[in-house]
């Protein structure tokens, strides 16, 4: 990094101290960036990076709610509004008791790149709050929701701010959120929130489409060797939405998804996972992965305060939290030959472990780009919802296969042309940052 960019971070980490996440994320862009300011220097001379990272809304708010025991309790809850030069803010909202600012910045600023990789026309936004819906009622979770949103709305809007899931905030929870916008605004606006369940203005695959996504990239990126899915033996972190569905697709392909995880250890089952019944368990009864093992009649084990990355893999999908594999995980998972690793999750891996895999010659796709599918199939119901229109199962795919395979040859080709061929980060962050930094700088000073 030179000396221009390490003086703009220094100033990044003092204005934004103690928010580690943030800065994990910062640096590993500006990491990429050297040639890119060497051959653009109108880019400096607009102080595009440091416009970049400062977000343009950062809002925080109270959120007073009433348990099923008639207790007040307070949260607190976010919207960072990061980058609009492409579009609306576009980004989830985690529920999830270690959300603090800098977790919804690191995720906003990811968000900005992610999004203009897929091509739809979206700027990033990211939120959430330190409420756990887990061990909640229904009708707590409920009452959240409502008064999460009755301070959000005033925010957001189909050409302002488009919110949707991320960890804790399912269908359910997107449902209640929706329900209170419509309540307070008396509009039907389908298009302020994604995620929403197929009778009332959402689309079909945006479900699967984050995990199903991580899949199709890390195909792309096996068949620069020649590869398949077929015959890879899967590891996957996490066991919620992104991972059940990444272990569904792995499995179409050929591959078997050999384990799953969740915070109180993992799973292995030789035979492959049965995705049906992780889907039950998980999604349906919202119980604990141990309960699968219990359930399979010994075809499978649980590991109790296991690491899942113990298993040996050729392919892993991290899609779980940020930095969930450490650098001796990344170590073992070499040794055991891993030949591919794509990011579910956002920034699942520490910088030495992305290192790591890199200098082992691991195809290493990062979650800006892998894990993609998700927001570019919600501008896909986006889509839907502005056109009044509902589109079938298989059309929407095919959509999310061609930009998908469009992320892939998008981050090989910038990777190339600047000089480095086969790196996945580098050719992600220099094509959203560029894309980005274009709109910036057309739109002036603002």
């Amino acid at each position: 990094m030179d000396q221009h960019l390490l003086d703009i971070r220094e100033d990044v980490f003092h204005r934004n101290q103690g928010e580690s996440e943030f800065h994990q994320a910062v640096t590993e862009v500006f990491e990429s960036l050297n040639t890119v300011i060497g051959k653009h220097p109108e880019y400096a001379d607009a102080a595009i990076l440091q416009r970049m990272c400062e977000p343009e809304r950062q809002i925080i708010f109270r959120v007073p709610w009433t348990d099923d025991e008639g207790k007040v309790q307070i949260n607190r809850g976010f919207r960072v509004e990061f980058n609009s030069a492409l579009g609306p803010y576009k980004g989830g909202l985690r529920f999830h008791p270690s959300v603090y600012l800098g977790t919804v910045k690191f995720l906003g600023f990811e968000q900005v790149f992610k999004n203009a990789l897929t091509g739809m026309p979206i700027g990033g936004g990211k939120g959430g709050s330190d409420f756990d819906p887990r061990g909640r009622s229904e009708g707590e979770v409920m009452r959240f929701c409502q008064s999460f949103m009755t301070e959000l709305y005033r925010h957001i809007g189909e050409y302002t701010d488009v919110p949707a899931g991320d960890i804790g905030v399912g269908g359910r929870e997107i449902g209640f959120l929706f329900g209170q916008y419509k309540r307070i605004t008396n509009r039907y606006e389908s298009a302020v929130l994604t995620g929403k369940g197929m009778g009332w203005g959402g689309s079909l695959l945006r479900p699967e489409a984050t995990g199903y996504g991580a899949v199709l990239f890390a195909q792309e990126m096996l068949k620069t060797r020649g590869a398949t899915f077929d015959g890879q033996r899967v590891v996957v972190s996490g066991s919620g939405n992104v991972a059940i569905n990444a272990i569904d697709k792995a499995q179409s392909l050929g591959a078997t998804a050999v384990a799953a995880s969740d915070s109180g250890g993992y799973i292995v089952d030789e035979a492959g996972i049965d995705v049906a019944l992780l889907r039950q368990i998980k999604e349906v009864e919202r119980g604990r992965i141990s309960e699968y093992a219990e359930r399979r009649g010994g075809k499978a084990k649980y590991v109790e305060n296991g690491c899942v990355w113990d298993v040996d893999a050729t392919v892993a999908l991290p899609s779980a939290t940020q930095n969930e594999l450490e650098a001796k995980d990344a170590k073992r998972l070499v040794e055991a030959g891993i030949v591919a690793v794509a990011e579910g999750a956002n920034m699942p891996c520490t910088a030495d472990a992305t290192a790591i895999f890199q200098e082992a010659g691991v195809l290493f796709g990062p979650g800006k780009a892998a894990n993609a599918g998700g927001v570019a199939t919600s501008a896909l119901e986006m889509q839907q919802n502005a056109s009044r229109d509902s589109w079938s199962f298989g059309h929407t795919e095919r959509r999310l296969e061609e930009i998908m395979i469009g992320i892939h040859s998008t981050c090989a080709t910038t990777a190339d042309r600047y000089g480095k061929p086969g790196n996945y980060v580098a050719g992600a962050n220099i094509a959203g940052f560029t894309k980005v930094a274009d709109a910036m700088l057309a739109l002036g000073v603002i």
